[in-house]
């Protein structure tokens, strides 16, 4: 159910890190975390869509000053309850419109938006908008990452629209695919303890990697790297997901 926080309210706050899920295992936020680090220099990074600081609280431990931009106060209040929640400075706003003043510090060596979030915004435009705002704060050779999944589209059988990918006793998930609006919500469907069962929906507007470069390209931006995954293996044609690297140039 969607609220003044949008699609991520305090009820979905409340339980949006989960250990079983694959996003908050060890080894996957130290690879996100190496990689950012990596690229950042030792510099400033602007993480769009921080959200409960998965990734921004362990890179800030890096020595990597963090700043956050997040539209929901419920997501933000779980990461201020975190240990070095407190200092994680974050600007409330759209990821797709809102700016960090960087008249004092300068632009920002590394903005990065991980987990699928570019397809959060539901329409080519907003995604653009972000593209473009993203490099906006971006210094002069500095690097704008997104991490997202490649739309499942060769999983529908042919006259169907749903993708499922969680099945349990517990809670099933699907998406529904739209090939002509690009749009991919997806549904949960959740068995509370008294037995009752709760559907929540989210929207998403899935984009190919090509669709993302061209983005990138109206931006001003130019693509530097492409990988499966954090820790660098090779993008190949049966990957589920992939990292890109865009940069800025510096003249």
């Amino acid at each position: 159910m969607i609220d003044a926080d949008g699609y991520f309210g305090a009820r979905v706050a409340e339980h949006y890190d989960d250990p079983s899920s694959h996003a908050f295992q060890a080894d996957v936020i130290a690879s996100t975390v190496d990689f950012l680090a990596e690229l950042a220099g030792g510099g400033r990074a602007l993480e769009l869509a921080v959200g409960t600081g998965r990734i921004a609280l362990p890179l800030a431990q890096r020595g990597v000053p963090v700043h956050g931009i997040e539209l929901s106060r419920a997501m933000l209040a779980r990461l201020r309850a975190k240990p070095g929640g407190e200092a994680i400075a974050v600007t409330i706003g759209d990821m797709a419109a809102t700016t960090v003043d960087t008249k004092a510090q300068g632009p920002f060596p590394l903005v990065y938006l991980v987990y699928n979030t570019i397809m959060n915004l539901t329409t080519q435009e907003a995604q653009v908008a972000c593209f473009r705002n993203a490099a906006e704060q971006l210094a002069p050779g500095g690097s704008f990452v997104v991490e997202v999944m490649i739309p499942e589209l060769r999983k529908l059988p042919a006259g169907q629209n749903i993708v499922h990918f969680h099945t349990s006793p517990t809670k099933w998930a699907y998406t529904v695919y739209d090939v002509t609006t690009q749009a991919a919500p997806c549904h949960y469907i959740t068995v509370t303890p008294d037995g009752r069962g709760e559907h929540r929906e989210v929207p998403f507007r899935y984009v190919w990697p090509a669709e993302l470069d061209l983005m990138a390209q109206l931006a001003g931006l130019r693509l530097r790297e492409r990988w499966e995954g954090w820790t660098r293996k090779p993008f190949a044609q049966d990957s589920a997901q992939h990292v890109s690297v865009w940069e800025k140039p510096i003249s």
